[in-house]
């Protein structure tokens, strides 16, 4: 019945108000509910609140857009207003003192007071313009970190190659762009990123290359304790499988081994590390994990929020925590960013639904 009402809203193009979130499959105590209604939501990040309130900013990728979405002192969301429009591919976000960056390929933009601008936003400054303007994994997830940098990844412009170093790569500046410079190599695609509250170590996905079969490779979760390391990409993949054109050049134990093997072609892309309470205590410390969908596998995998178990600084599980999106071979949604909510919910992005949903908890009677 389940997978029925999934393929009648596929065929029916039903709004977003009637998605069929009773087909997501969720631990005992978790429930999810509808959000917010945004067009093509990718990354998300969370501006100022209070006890009135806040704002939460979704890129929108294909549509060129930056959407605000004010919520209320209970955490329900209202109006939806568009803040910038006409960039190139503008998923990544990152919120910081006020003002909101955005990452549109080869540029970085910053929107000034941005919270108390929300229905005429100032122009914006150009933090930089000078990125690799390739489209090819060209889009960005981009965060602040605890030594209050600006850490932006640089996608390999290719599906396998050994491009040049300011590519594959993921780098770090200062707020205005000056020092920027290389933090971590061999990073083929990574699409989100956090760090670990407990040692402030960087956690990132990272997409595996496509067109060595089904179930190979598989997509990385890998760890950052400092800079200068090297995952592999284009050499090695997963930490174990010689790349066909390139693995003859340098071996898999010269480099950076995943700190958890995720499924093949799940395309993982924005994470948290869960720092809330309202979850139950066993989450805290874990990675919540956007799994977008494969589009290269003969049976589709994908589609959910995975969760990691971290234990002792390192993980020691990879299972499911929601899915439900994919019925069968048909996908009505692809979940593609995770953001806590200052109360511990967790909110959801799904691009190809256009919304973004609420997952909460409440004791089991």
């Amino acid at each position: 019945m389940r997978r029925l009402l999934a393929l009648l809203w596929l065929l029916a193009g039903t709004a977003a108000q009637a998605l069929p979130l009773e087909t997501i499959r969720l631990p005992p105590g978790f429930a999810i509910e509808l959000w917010a209604t945004v067009p093509n939501a990718r990354q998300m990040a969370l501006g100022a609140s209070s006890d009135k309130g806040g704002v939460l900013y979704v890129g929108s990728m294909r549509a060129g857009k930056v959407h605000a979405v004010r919520f209320d002192a209970r955490y329900k969301a209202g109006e939806v207003l568009t803040v910038a429009s006409g960039l190139q591919l503008p998923t990544g976000l990152a919120w910081r003192e006020g003002n909101l960056y955005v990452a549109a390929v080869s540029r970085i933009l910053r929107y000034d007071a941005i919270d108390r601008q929300l229905d005429k936003p100032l122009a914006p400054v150009v933090v930089t313009d000078t990125l690799p303007t390739d489209t090819h994994h060209g889009w960005k997830f981009i965060a602040f970190g605890p030594d209050g940098k600006l850490y932006v990844p640089v996608g390999a412009p290719c599906n396998i190659c050994a491009p040049a170093d300011t590519y594959a790569a993921i780098l770090r500046m200062n707020a205005d762009g000056s020092q920027r410079e290389v933090f971590a190599r061999g990073v083929r695609n990574s699409v989100g990123f956090d760090w670990n509250p407990a040692d402030g170590s960087l956690w990132f996905t990272d997409n595996g290359r496509d067109m060595l079969g089904d179930d190979s490779p598989p997509d990385e979760l890998n760890r950052a304790p400092r800079a200068g390391l090297h995952f592999g990409s284009p050499y090695c993949h997963g930490g174990s499988i010689a790349d066909p054109e390139f693995g003859l050049r340098r071996t898999c134990a010269e480099f950076e081994p995943p700190a958890q093997k995720l499924g093949p072609h799940v395309a993982s892309l924005g994470m948290r590390f869960y720092h809330g309470t309202m979850f139950p205590a066993a989450y805290r410390g874990d990675i919540f994990i956007a799994e977008h969908g494969s589009w290269n596998r003969s049976k589709k995998i994908g589609y959910r929020i995975s969760r990691i178990r971290i234990k002792d600084g390192r993980a020691v599980a990879y299972e499911s925590f929601a899915d439900g999106w994919l019925q069968g071979e048909a996908a009505w949604g692809r979940p593609a960013d995770v953001q806590e909510l200052p109360d511990g919910s967790l909110l959801v992005a799904d691009d190809h639904a256009g919304a973004i949903y609420r997952i909460t908890w409440k004791a089991p009677r």
